[in-house]
């Protein structure tokens, strides 16, 4: 973990807390249902920290389509809670309205990171958002229906393509499904930007989507994947994520790139696959995309000593495990993920591809708050650069000046 020492050792993990004090947290809901909702979690974590250290901790829980913006409306009206577990810390961090992560937590809690988390925690290479949960994603691919073609999982664009074909003469409705759609194209664009040897940014952080090497990449899919008619029935700008995993769990999709919640949707359909790492353009991607949610500490109520000390409670191994295995998500913490690598666990072997590219993977640039407009005009625009009458070139081309534009203004 990127950090200054600073005021580590005074703050964080002193295990010295004021009993007066209530911590307010606000945070996502990761379950599918009461059951399983977030808020069971966070009770039964704040009520055994309460019990050991005294200080209070009130927990409110709201679903990802609220959570965000309850938050902005909280700090907005001067009333900011004193943790905030959501998906974006950038703008607070802009404002200076956060804990470095270095005045909260202790060394050994902030040395149980991956860098690549800590490192994509970073506002100006300062580090604000601590990571609380993560994914990467791999190629999921139908063995049934493989099997039927007689083909073999793909490690390279060539042989994915191969495979499509393949799939596509069996008769299979979606060879290679490509979700462009506005619902998430920022991550399936990602991914393939990634395999083509290039991303979103350059080796310094600067934007560079209308880069040779991402044009040759939306090239190769305009004309060697979708061209050829080995995407599916539906335009690849029109076909949304949740759309595809379910085509998959279906039994229509012959492979796509996917994250770990299609493990149990599929599993739940019959489905029999398997997973592999996503190709690149001659062999393995030089990186899977990865994807966390953030943990961050708010300046105004002044709690620096008592966040600090909580948060090192919530990153011990058993707390980072028992949510991670609840949601079938990616521990954040190096101890946690040993103990899940280890595991003979039916859950934590299904999770395990996607552990192998953590410490390999690539987040989106989430330091920049440019990056939700970014984000939102690639959604909106990506899948234009792969229909028959598009250019890739002028497409990424139009991308690259609304990020540059976005950027000027945040540096500015």
């Amino acid at each position: 973990m990127v950090s200054a020492l600073g005021m580590t050792a005074v703050l964080g993990g002193c295990g010295s807390t004021d009993s007066d004090v209530t911590l307010r947290l606000v945070a996502a809901d990761y379950g599918d249902s009461s059951a399983n909702g977030s808020k069971k979690y966070w009770d039964e974590l704040a009520a055994e920290y309460e019990a050991k250290h005294g200080v209070k901790v009130e927990v409110s829980v709201y679903s990802w389509n609220d959570v965000d913006r309850k938050v902005k409306e909280m700090v907005d009206a001067g009333h900011a809670p004193d943790l905030a577990q959501i998906g974006a810390y950038a703008d607070y961090a802009a404002a200076g309205k956060l804990y470095q992560a270095s005045d909260l937590l202790s060394i050994r809690t902030q040395a149980d990171f991956p860098s690549a988390l800590s490192d994509a925690g970073q506002w100006k290479h300062v580090q604000y958002g601590i990571p609380f949960a993560a994914s990467t994603r791999v190629l999921f691919y139908n063995k049934t229906l493989f099997s039927q073609a007689g083909i073999t999982p793909p490690t390279t664009w060539d042989e994915l393509a191969a495979d499509a074909r393949a799939l596509k003469d069996k008769g299979v409705k979606y060879p290679y499904a490509l979700p462009l759609g506005p619902e998430e194209a920022q991550a399936e664009t990602m991914q393939w930007l990634l395999g083509g040897g290039d991303g979103y940014t350059d080796d310094i952080g600067a934007y560079s989507i209308d880069s040779a090497k991402n044009v040759e990449t939306f090239t190769w899919l305009k004309d060697d994947l979708v061209g050829k008619g080995l995407t599916g029935p539906v335009a690849p700008g029109r076909l949304n994520r949740a759309d595809a995993f379910a085509a998959f769990a279906d039994g229509q999709v012959g492979m796509l790139n996917g994250h770990p919640t299609l493990i149990q949707q599929a599993a739940r359909k019959g489905v029999k696959f398997g997973t592999v790492p996503m190709p690149g353009r001659t062999g393995r991607a030089k990186a899977s995309m990865g994807v966390a949610d953030w943990m961050m500490g708010f300046k105004q109520n002044g709690h620096a000593r008592e966040i600090g000390d909580f948060l090192d409670f919530v990153y011990e191994k058993k707390n980072v495990l028992a949510f991670s295995r609840e949601y079938g998500l990616l521990p954040v913490t190096d101890s946690a993920s040993g103990v899940m690598s280890d595991s003979d666990a039916a859950g934590d072997k299904a999770l395990r591809p996607f552990l192998d590219e953590l410490p390999l993977s690539q987040l989106y640039p989430v330091g920049k708050t440019s990056w939700a407009s970014v984000s939102a005009a690639v959604k909106k625009n990506i899948g234009q650069a792969v229909t028959p009458g598009g250019s890739p070139a002028d497409v990424l081309s139009r991308l690259q000046s609304t990020a540059s534009a976005a950027d000027s203004a945040d540096v500015n």
